[in-house]
């Protein structure tokens, strides 16, 4: 008598199906393996047991000897368990065999992992055969074709690995162009293609890729809806980058006055003679923008009046402290003596506290829609 036996090491079919093992007979066997492919699809477990059926089918009709099939499982978790719980299943199923003749095997299985039991099997009946199950779709290419299809038709993991691996591709094109041009020398090409690719990288690593997809939608936003701030904000912009040059100017100005380098306070002070009042520009033409936009939505309110005026008394605060640390006699910066730098210090409070007290008086006095609602 020929036994089919199908091996399940791990059982997958005790634990996904309500079938007890061992399983005896092609009627109980092809209904087992419906119910695991039912219940998990992408089981490896339910192919080996239709490739049972299939085996048992071609011996009953080719050869004359008897044939039985039968479905055997181990436990999960541990292998010497398993083929123990695997060889019990096995004497289960001889003594339910009624047969005199001498019983061989044919054992299916998925995989290596599953033929570890073999000897456990050889020890209680002599074994013909082992089948290995394997899947004929993973078998050739057919599976990364629709792995790779997959990928790239997903746009988040397209952006993700399709532009590194595009721009990692022109790295070649782009060295031989700039040489032949004598645009750029190779190196310096590796050097700005190796920056925008680690930018790219850091921002898909930091997730800012939404902030700028954000920024950019604010402004077209704004920029079909009119707000004023899209226009200040790029003024402050500018300013800002003129007072970053004019920190520059003052700060070699300051060091041609030392003759030498100058000290920590005094680059401090310098930095911030040459950009306060280019800062504070910025600074006020950005908040008028906003004050602006809020008053045009019908949001305003006269606190936010006070915006440009502590920038203002802010710069003043500034410039009159780093005018006591420049160096004396210094050209292109202005020095402050201490009783001037009180004298600034107290109109930057007076501004501010009367700016918060005019405006506060104003919003008792004639409340805005926003308040009224």
């Amino acid at each position: 008598m020929l036994l089919v036996l199908c091996v399940d090491l791990d059982d997958d079919l005790g634990r996904k199906t309500p079938f007890d093992t061992p399983v005896v007979g092609r009627d109980e066997v092809e209904s087992a393996a419906v119910a695991l492919a039912t219940s998990d699809p992408e089981d490896s477990d339910s192919n080996v047991l239709f490739q049972g059926l299939h085996t048992y089918d071609e011996i009953a009709a080719t050869e004359a000897e008897e044939v039985e099939v039968a479905a055997v499982t181990g436990v999960d978790g541990s292998d010497v368990k398993a083929n123990r719980a695997v060889g019990d299943e096995v004497d289960t199923v001889l003594a339910a065999l009624s047969t005199g003749e001498n019983v061989r095997a044919i054992v299916i299985t998925d995989g290596a992992q599953d033929e570890s039991v073999l000897p456990v099997i050889r020890s209680r009946v002599p074994i013909d055969g082992v089948r290995r199950v394997v899947v004929r779709q993973a078998q050739n290419l057919e599976s990364m074709y629709y792995t790779i299809k997959q990928v790239l038709a997903d746009p988040e993991t397209r952006g993700t690995v399709l532009v590194p691996l595009g721009i990692l591709l022109l790295v070649y094109p782009f060295v031989i162009v700039a040489q032949s041009f004598e645009f750029l020398a190779g190196v310096e090409v590796l050097g700005i293609i190796s920056a925008l690719l680690g930018l790219y990288v850091l921002f898909r690593g930091l997730g800012l890729e939404r902030n700028v997809d954000d920024l950019a939608e604010r402004a077209r936003n704004g920029l079909y809806a009119g707000r004023v701030t899209l226009i200040t904000y790029v003024v402050a912009a500018a300013l800002l980058v003129v007072g970053g040059v004019q920190a520059l100017e003052a700060l070699r100005t300051v060091e041609a006055g030392v003759g030498g380098d100058p000290s920590a306070p005094q680059i401090l002070a310098a930095l911030v003679q040459g950009a306060v009042q280019w800062f504070a520009a910025a600074g006020i033409t950005s908040s008028l923008g906003q004050v602006t936009d809020e008053y045009l939505a019908d949001r305003f309110e006269w606190r936010y009046l006070n915006a440009p005026f502590y920038v203002l008394s802010i710069a003043i605060v500034l410039y009159a402290v780093s005018g006591v640390f420049v160096p004396a006699g210094t050209a292109g910066v202005q020095r402050f003596e201490l009783p001037e730098m009180a004298i600034a210090l107290l109109i930057g409070t007076l501004l501010g506290v009367l700016s918060t007290l005019t405006f506060a008086v104003a919003e008792s006095q004639y409340p805005t829609s926003v308040e009224a609602a």
